[in-house]
């Protein structure tokens, strides 16, 4: 499999972005998460294939440049649909499934079919759950910095709690990653972002 290069996948975030202002935020956080990654992948000497996880963070909100409305604002209450957007337009541009899943398998910390009829999402029914190490990575990176308006970093407590929304059983899945992956240093990330945490 030939797995896309830094460059290769810019040039698709400046080609679906609607504007300057979407391509910046989605693009640095994607970045962003690709920092994150790489830390926790220092740290833990995870045997993943670094540039499938670089590749990976970089794509995996590209679906969100499909969330933006005619106002440049983006529609939040289809918000979890962005994964599945992401894919389908990797697939339309010929990438592998393997390509293709970092987007429509990282949100929360997976959707499965129950969770799409149990709260009615507006997801096709299926599941969208990370497998590989490389899938759960990216997943669990991009936990950690969230795109809002400012952007913010998010401590693993944070998440934590956050992720109690979706379901109870959602927290367990979270913790088993963060003791699989362990908590990055985000301190030298917030200083060079200047984003807060939360």
């Amino acid at each position: 499999m030939e797995i896309p290069g830094v460059d290769e996948i810019r040039a698709l975030h400046e080609r679906y972005a609607p504007g300057a202002e979407a391509f910046e935020a989605v693009w640095t956080h994607c970045v962003i998460v690709s920092e994150i990654a790489e830390r926790v992948m220092d740290g833990a000497g995870l045997a993943v294939d670094a540039d499938l996880v670089r590749a990976g963070c970089l794509l995996h909100d590209l679906g969100v440049y499909r969330l933006f409305g005619p106002s440049g604002t983006i529609d939040y209450s289809g918000y979890v649909r962005h994964g599945v957007l992401g894919h389908e337009i990797l697939r339309e541009e010929g990438f592998p499934e393997e390509i293709c899943r970092f987007c429509s398998c990282h949100t929360g910390v997976g959707l499965s079919r129950d969770d799409i009829a149990r709260q009615r999402l507006p997801v096709p029914a299926g599941d969208y759950v990370a497998v590989t190490g490389e899938e759960r990575l990216v997943m669990y990176a991009d936990k950690f910095h969230s795109k809002t308006d400012p952007p913010t970093f998010v401590s693993a407590a944070t998440y934590a709690g956050r992720v109690r929304r979706f379901g109870e059983e959602k927290v367990p899945v979270f913790e088993a990653m963060r003791e699989s992956f362990g908590e990055p240093d985000l301190r030298p990330l917030m200083d060079r972002y200047g984003h807060g945490l939360v």
